[in-house]
């Protein structure tokens, strides 16, 4: 009877328990859709202040400079709001593990507005990239984005086509 009321709890036990590989993949779930809402939301539809919420206080991207805080980040991203019009912020896929994302992305728009100090071109940018992100408690604290710089000036007539 021992035997029986002890293999009762150890079963009970191993489906009481997920595995880390679950926790991660339930926490990278949430974090995905959290992270694609808030740009879908502050890109798509302009309305920068979720952005108040979406990061925590001490977030950073790694940009060159690099930017530091809730507000600096807010501030960064809204260059693309107001430099852009007709703006189309595409999630290509994501892929999470836990607090860790991978973001591949295109954004395209209509440089209409002062982007980072440079005044409107009237030009379109069609522009692939990738962002590595972390998380933490479900908010976003640090971004790295790659993307092809030269081929964004490019298109934006700052620098000449390649030939």
């Amino acid at each position: 009877m021992k035997k029986i009321i002890l293999s009762l709890c150890v079963a009970a036990g191993l489906f009481a328990c997920t595995s880390e590989a679950d926790k991660n993949a339930k926490i990278g779930a949430e974090n995905m859709a959290f992270y694609t809402r808030v740009f879908d939301v502050a890109v798509n539809e302009g309305r920068t202040d979720i952005f108040d919420s979406a990061y925590v206080d001490d977030a950073v991207l790694h940009t060159v400079p690099e930017v530091k805080g809730k507000a600096n980040c807010k501030a960064y991203y809204m260059n693309y709001v107001t430099g852009f019009s007709e703006r189309q912020f595409i999630v290509k896929a994501m892929f999470a593990d836990g607090d860790k994302l991978v973001k591949y992305w295109q954004f395209k728009g209509k440089h209409t507005g002062n982007f980072f100090g440079i005044p409107a071109t009237g030009k379109t940018v069609d522009v692939i990239g990738c962002t590595i992100a972390k998380m933490k408690d479900g908010k976003i604290a640090e971004e790295q984005d790659f993307m092809d710089n030269m081929v964004f000036m490019q298109q934006l007539g700052l620098l000449p086509a390649a030939q």
